[in-house]
């Protein structure tokens, strides 16, 4: 039995900005209720890297959301649209990304979602079932439902347009693409960021077109990175990924501003509205409000026991200057020694904490590598390996060095 539709509007408006419309929403709500029939929720992945982050996931767990009231999520792993490549929010071309990489990733998408739902009632599909069946004549007259000039509505093409920076015609293609999804898998609902608003709206002019009810269109805040700066993005460096270690996790949360507290503790934790007040209240500090924010995202993809320890060993690492309970070994073949010896940004590559020489030279220049708790400096030492020694790098990256003799 479907809730009250207060009580749902209540739940699913949480952390929205854009409902397209509220009204319709509501009546879809009730006609559901009176039908005893689940609304048909969208939401579309399009797998252009291999993991997801917390910011990827305020969507998915606001469709996890519907799905906990009943509704029948629809999953759509955008397997064609990837290699095209959303242009939303972006300035630029998005580089093309092969058939064979999208499926790749694809595999680990759909496993990471299911940490926030319930895969075995939500149906998933991949946007290659229908637009592999289509002919040029097909595309051509998709293409034909929208006007260049109400493309040109979309403001991150007006600024590129503008600034003279090329948009390329297969760029034009995928907000309808995505609104083709629509109508193909009769969505009563579809889910987005802000930046996917036009995509959405796409849809519900060709379900119009078509002679179908529209969907609503529901999109959810953008969630900026721990640099609180630019929207939390892997290419960027600056994301919290739903499969990183609880440890992993806590460090990354506590280094976001204090001005982005409110917007993860409403878009990346399970607290309720007055929870996230009282700890926000003036009276209380700042970090024990962080430290409650960071075990809420931990305990989101681990458990609360997790979310513990994770604490606990942020404290014994960053207040008592303690080193991890586990730290990985890395093993260095002996052959990258001379007389004992290595370069000490080829130590830093072996053990996967750069991907250049160069890179691992500014991480020693910015002082945030050490040996023993003994800070490098000098990006040119070559220093001395002993079996045991552990490697710091940044704040939270530790290896105990292992050696091992090559025959």
């Amino acid at each position: 039995m479907l809730k009250d539709v207060d009580e749902q509007l209540e739940i699913v408006l949480r952390g929205t900005v854009d409902v397209v419309t509220k009204e319709e929403l509501i009546k879809k709500f009730k006609k559901s209720q009176e039908e005893n029939r689940p609304l048909r929720v969208k939401l579309g992945l399009d797998p252009t890297a291999p993991d997801i982050h917390i910011g990827n996931a305020v969507p998915i767990h606001k469709l996890r959301a519907f799905q906990s009231l009943g509704h029948t999520a629809v999953l759509i792993i955008g397997d064609y649209t990837a290699t095209v490549g959303d242009p939303s929010g972006v300035n630029k071309t998005r580089p093309i990304i092969t058939y064979e990489k999208v499926l790749e990733n694809a595999k680990t998408y759909l496993s990471q979602a299911g940490k926030i739902l319930d895969l075995k009632k939500t149906e998933v599909l991949y946007n290659s079932e229908w637009f592999k069946k289509m002919t040029f004549h097909d595309v051509i007259q998709l293409a034909s439902k929208m006007t260049v000039a109400r493309m040109m509505e979309r403001d991150d093409f007006t600024k590129r347009y503008n600034a003279g920076i090329p948009i390329s015609v297969h760029e034009f293609i995928y907000p309808l693409m995505q609104g083709y999804d629509s109508l193909m898998v009769r969505s009563d609902v579809e889910l987005g960021g802000t930046d996917q608003l036009f995509s959405l709206l796409v849809g519900r002019d060709l379900q119009r077109d078509a002679g179908a009810e529209p969907q609503v269109a529901l999109t959810t805040m953008l969630l900026e990175g721990i640099d609180g700066n630019k929207k939390m993005s892997k290419s960027l460096g600056n994301y919290i990924g739903i499969t990183e270690s609880p440890g992993e996790m806590f460090g990354k949360a506590m280094s976001i501003p204090d001005n982005l507290m409110r917007k993860y503790f409403e878009l990346a934790t399970d607290l309720n509205s007055d929870e996230i007040n009282k700890l926000l209240n003036a009276g209380i500090h700042p970090r024990t409000a962080k430290v409650a924010m960071a075990k809420a995202i931990v305990r989101r993809y681990h458990n609360a026991k997790d979310a513990e320890s994770a604490a606990a060993e942020f404290d014994r690492i960053f207040k008592e200057h303690a080193l991890p309970d586990k730290i990985p070994d890395i093993e260095i073949l002996s052959t990258e020694l001379v007389n004992g010896r290595i370069w000490v940004a080829r130590l830093i590559v072996l053990c996967s904490f750069a991907t250049t020489n160069s890179e691992a030279r500014r991480l020693v220049q910015q002082g945030g590598v050490s040996i023993n708790n003994d800070p490098i400096q000098d990006p040119t030492l070559n220093i001395e390996v002993k079996p045991g020694m552990v490697l710091k790098v940044g704040k939270r990256r530790f290896a105990r060095i292992v050696l091992k003799e090559s025959f």
